[in-house]
């Protein structure tokens, strides 16, 4: 791979059950739904792998359609996060969802996950 395949983005993969990539604005939103467990994690894990492939990626999960999330899904957010500052980027959450917010502050992935309420608006 040549340094200049880091700054173009790679195809993200096809929409699943449970992951689906978009670009809004200057953000790689990944948008996860259902269950995200043992079982699914794997879906969301090639999206989030996608994203943060690119130099500097700024990547949204989007948690808000997610019914159940488990250590699983912990996981995926971890390795996402660090490959996302490994390319001078950063990954954040979207999420309002209280069991959510405590199980980050639980883990203590709070700060480096950001949660946010909303997707932002492109500036």
């Amino acid at each position: 791979m040549t340094p200049e395949s880091d700054d173009h983005a790679p195809e993200p993969p096809a929409a699943n059950p449970y992951a689906r990539t978009r670009v809004d604005g200057g953000f790689t939103v990944v948008a996860a739904a259902g269950e995200l467990d043992l079982a699914t994690a794997g879906f969301l894990a090639e999206h989030l792998d996608a994203a943060t492939a690119t130099a500097r990626p700024d990547v949204l999960v989007d948690l808000r359609d997610v019914e159940f999330f488990d250590c699983s899904g912990l996981r995926v957010l971890c390795r996402a996060d660090s490959r996302a500052r490994e390319h001078g980027g950063r990954l954040r959450v979207v999420t309002d969802d209280p069991r959510l917010h405590r199980l980050l502050r639980a883990t203590g992935l709070w700060a480096r996950v950001t949660p946010l309420p909303a997707i932002p608006r492109a500036q």
